[in-house]
């Protein structure tokens, strides 16, 4: 026992690992020669001149000249986004299909990255798989870019040897996924930046314009139509306030944005609020039914289980309704309830999405019923969008040309009284 506690004693304490430092990756500009002696020239991502000739040696390119490209002009390193995530799932699953090794994709890749730091994403993801590191464990090192759904989707792929055709599937559900999410922003964005702008150009007739014509009406030494004072005492409102009403405005988006990341109960208000705002909500709703039937039809065609499958989707909802509504299927699954009727009970999912689910289950083409329902409510949504824009933009020039009119109008009609008089 004495000797045990001697080793015990005498036993080195472990230091933990360091972490390994993360070089910055630079643009280079090349010119060089090939083994025929064909003079080529090109762009390619390094941390430095020297790794970056050994690279090109490896490629069969004699280097002779080789120079740092100027930030100035080069490529700025901007926030990746999720519609890279899915270019980039998009290309290594067709470079893999193709027969091209996994770290040589990656090299690819990286080489054609216009954004430096997806580049140093890609760089580093290569760097851990070269290494011994799993795809999927590689990938779950960046989770700000790579969610769990999309690491447990490579993993099961990875332990089944069908990499492939895992990746492509995951690239058409990312591709679509974006897709939707865009026309969504579409769909609300055009009439919340024609409002600004017509905010914004009435506020400096207001401020600008009105008050040049109030000096001219003073010299008339009549009375003045009732809505053409209406318009100047706004003028003279807005002129005494404005600092006030812009701070307000810049105090209010500011609370509006740390009440959306600090409370969860704000989130959830909001979520159920735009699901009931007229046309609006319907189509926030048909992209959420999308959304569900895409991910789970992904998810279970990858063969992940469906209780397990479930967790994704619900992560992936969108929308608090429909994150309790799949919490609510998973646990009536969990029980042994079919997936279809676990989906009726929740009263938010559409009647065509819960029998396309029964047919699937009953035929056993879950995963492919799932993906026609997919595919319907994002017809749906892009055909809402389009008939949206379309029905605006009328809507949008009337209230425009009443608002910006109204107050030219309000400006000239004492020229015109007078004239009449004159």
């Amino acid at each position: 026992m004495a000797q045990q506690a001697a080793v015990k004693r005498t036993r080195p304490v472990a230091k933990p690992a360091k972490k390994a430092k993360v070089e910055k990756v630079y643009p280079f500009k090349w010119e060089g020669k090939d083994r025929k002696g064909v003079k080529l020239s090109g762009e390619i991502q390094g941390t430095n001149q020297a790794l970056v000739k050994a690279q090109l040696r490896k490629q069969g390119v004699l280097v002779t000249k080789i120079h740092k490209k100027s930030s100035l002009f080069g490529p700025r390193a901007k926030k990746i986004k999720p519609l890279d995530i899915a270019f980039f799932t998009r290309q290594l699953a067709t470079m893999m299909a193709s027969g091209v090794p996994i770290v040589q994709a990656f090299e690819i890749i990286a080489e054609g990255a216009a954004n430096p730091n997806f580049a140093k994403l890609i760089n580093e993801i290569k760097t851990d798989v070269a290494s011994g590191n799993t795809l999927a464990a590689s990938l779950a090192k960046h989770p700000q870019y790579f969610d769990d759904l999309f690491c447990n989707l490579v993993e099961s792929g990875e332990q089944s040897g069908r990499l492939e055709s895992l990746l492509d599937r995951i690239a058409t559900y990312k591709e679509k996924t974006e897709a939707l999410k865009a026309k969504i922003k579409k769909a609300m964005t055009y009439p919340i930046a024609v409002v600004v702008v017509a905010v914004i150009v009435t506020a400096i007739l207001l401020l600008k314009v009105v008050p040049q014509f109030k000096d001219v009406f003073s010299s008339f030494g009549a009375d003045l139509p009732a809505f053409t004072l209406m318009v100047i005492g706004l003028s003279e409102w807005l002129q005494s306030w404005w600092f006030i009403i812009l701070v307000g405005l810049i105090l209010l988006g500011l609370g509006y944005r740390q009440a959306h990341r600090r409370s969860k109960s704000f989130r959830d208000a909001q979520d159920r609020t735009l699901l009931k705002v007229p046309i609006v909500g319907q189509i926030i709703y048909e992209a959420a039914v999308a959304r569900y039937a895409r991910t789970l039809s992904t998810t279970f065609a990858a063969g992940v289980p469906l209780v397990q499958a479930l967790d994704s989707v619900a992560g992936a909802a969108g929308n608090v309704v429909f994150y309790n509504a799949v919490n609510n299927i998973k646990q009536d699954v969990s029980a042994g309830t079919q997936l279809n009727f676990a989906m009726r009970t929740t009263n938010v999912f559409p009647t065509l999405a819960v029998q396309m689910a029964g047919i699937g289950e009953e035929s056993g083409n879950l995963d492919g019923m799932l993906e026609k329902v997919a595919d319907f409510y994002e017809a749906e949504v892009d055909n809402k969008v389009d008939n949206l824009t379309t029905l605006l933009e009328p809507m949008i020039m009337s209230v425009l040309g009443v608002l910006i009119g109204g107050l030219i109008i309000a400006m000239y009609l004492p020229i015109f009284q007078l004239g009449a008089v004159v």
